[in-house]
C-alpha cells in the first residue's frame, strides 16, 4: 500500500505539470496559428491589391465608355441609318463588355452584378429610342433620341455604378 501511495504522489504531481505544459503549448501553438493567418491574409492582399484596383478602374472606364452620352458621341455617324447606328451601339457595348468580363474576378459579387445590370440597362436605352425611330430615320435622330430618354432618366444605371465601385475601392484601403 505504501509504495502505491508513494506512486501516487510522484504520478499526480507530474500529471498536473504535464497538462499544464500541454494547455500552456497548445494555447501558444494557436496563438501563432493565429498570427500566421494574419500574415498570409496580410500578404495575400498585398499580392492582389493591384490587380483589384486595376479591375475596379477598368470597370468604371468600362461604364463611362457604354454611357449613353459617350457612347453615341464615339460611335455616331451621321451618314448612317438610324438602325445601322442602333446595331454598332449595341455591338460596341458587347465588346466592351466582353473585353472586361474578366475583371469580375476582382470585383465583389454585387460590384459585378452591378456593372451587368448596368450594361443591359443602356442596352434598354438604346432598343427603347431604336424602336421609335421610323425607316426613314438617321443616327441624328437616334442620337436625339437617346439623348432625349437620357435626360428624362436622371441619373443612370452606369453613373450608380461608378459610384458604388468607387466607393468600395475605398473599402479596400
Amino acid at each position: 500500500m505504501e509504495i502505491v501511495l508513494q506512486f501516487a504522489l510522484i504520478i499526480i504531481p507530474a500529471g498536473a505539470v504535464f497538462a499544464t505544459v500541454y494547455l500552456f503549448l497548445r494555447k501558444q501553438s494557436e496563438k501563432e496559428i493565429r498570427h500566421l493567418q494574419i500574415e498570409l491574409r496580410k500578404e495575400r492582399q498585398n499580392f492582389f491589391l493591384p490587380s483589384r484596383v486595376e479591375s475596379y478602374q477598368r470597370a468604371v472606364l468600362l461604364m463611362e465608355r457604354i454611357h449613353p452620352n459617350s457612347l453615341v458621341m464615339r460611335i455616331h455617324n451621321p451618314g448612317l441609318p438610324a438602325k445601322a447606328m442602333q446595331a454598332d451601339l449595341l455591338k460596341a457595348i458587347r465588346e466592351e463588355y466582353d473585353h472586361n468580363v474578366a475583371q469580375q474576378i476582382f470585383i465583389s459579387l454585387n460590384g459585378w452584378k452591378m456593372v451587368r445590370d448596368s450594361k443591359e440597362e443602356t442596352i434598354k436605352i438604346i432598343n427603347l429610342a431604336g424602336n421609335q425611330m421610323q425607316p426613314t430615320s438617321t443616327s441624328t435622330d437616334l442620337a436625339a433620341k437617346i439623348f432625349e430618354i437620357v435626360g428624362e432618366v436622371g441619373q443612370l444605371p452606369t453613373e450608380i455604378t461608378v459610384e458604388y465601385l468607387k466607393k468600395e475601392l475605398q473599402e479596400l484601403f
